[in-house]
């Protein structure tokens, strides 16, 4: 496709991390004809939670959406194991997961990191459909979790 990803995300001052290994039994990305499925990404700091709890209360909200832009961060370095970056044709799907504080309505917002590096990234391809979801705990009592459905160019090698 010629797109720079990389070089996109160095302007940013960003760096694509390694993809995360598996905390279960799955794999991080799964590529399906011009799909690109990735699975639900904490925010991970050299293999550790870079923050643990509910957000609006041990969690600031802008903590956490600094957290989900982290998560999305990492959720393309997981589709780039499947696929290169520069074949992504767009985001097609957000999802969304805030481990919430009783009473805390912020999801949209904190959620907001996530799609924001999207769009950063890959300009108007980056717009996509959403959901959140507020959640009591998450797993390993993350704060986020982000999964993202990408779409590739269908001349794209697998």
């Amino acid at each position: 496709m010629g797109k720079d990803i990389r070089g996109r995300l160095a302007e940013l001052g960003l760096k694509l991390p390694e993809a995360s290994a598996p905390k279960g039994a799955y794999v991080p990305a799964v590529r399906s004809g011009a799909l690109v499925f990735v699975a639900g990404q904490i925010p991970l700091t050299g293999g550790e939670l870079t923050a643990t709890g509910r957000v609006g209360a041990e969690v600031s909200p802008e903590l956490a959406r600094e957290l989900s832009r982290q998560c999305a961060l990492a959720a393309l370095a997981a589709a780039d194991t499947v696929t290169p970056l520069e074949a992504v044709a767009g985001v097609v799907k957000v999802v969304g997961y805030v481990s919430s504080a009783p009473g805390f309505l912020g999801q949209p917002t904190v959620v907001d990191g996530a799609s924001e590096l999207l769009l950063d990234v890959f300009g108007d391809a980056g717009q996509h459909a959403r959901s959140v979801v507020g959640m009591a705990v998450l797993p390993l009592d993350a704060p986020v979790e982000i999964e993202i459905v990408l779409e590739v160019a269908e001349d794209a090698a697998p």
